[in-house]
């Protein structure tokens, strides 16, 4: 109970073992379904936006099932990273804890190509939250400097009822 108001049962479907450097796993434990595709993924808080925004970054390793025939990271791989990325960031920043949300809207922006055996990072931004949506940007990027921008993206994501 929550202010007189139930909260409701979590279904934990993710394993959340923390790792070394402030990283936390995030997959599935049904292997069975697609995200294991892009598996694994680690998941990390990072320093907030210079205006405060919480920020978080999702991480993968490319390998080349991965891959297009051009030898770079598949662009539905990379539109994969986003979308699980805007819910692992959002469970990191205490956003969503309960139930099924979706995603209501997804915006790409194609930057550069990405680079297979190299960590894909999807650094999450929070813009705004609301009562049921949560408002979200960021960069997916490679590089020790984050300099190789592959892609920019916003979304949306709607709550699960209560």
């Amino acid at each position: 109970m929550n202010d007189g108001i139930e909260e409701p049962k979590r279904r934990d479907h993710f394993s959340a073992e923390e790792l070394d450097g402030g990283w936390v796993s995030w997959n599935l434990k049904d292997p069975t379904r697609f995200n294991a595709f892009i598996e694994p993924l680690t998941v990390r808080v990072e320093a907030p936006t210079p205006d405060g925004r919480p920020r978080a970054r999702v991480r993968m390793i490319p390998e080349r099932k991965h891959s297009n025939l051009g030898d770079n990271v598949h662009g539905a791989v990379t539109l994969a990273l986003v979308d699980i990325a805007l819910f692992a960031a959002s469970h990191q920043f205490a956003s969503l804890n309960a139930g099924h949300s979706v995603t209501l809207d997804l915006s790409t922006q194609f930057v550069g190509a990405g680079r297979v055996g190299e960590a894909l990072d999807a650094v999450v931004e929070l813009v705004r939250e609301t009562g049921r949506l949560i408002f979200l940007r960021g960069l997916v990027v490679q590089g020790a400097d984050d300099s190789h921008i592959v892609l920019s993206f916003a979304g949306t994501i709607r709550k699960a009822s209560k």
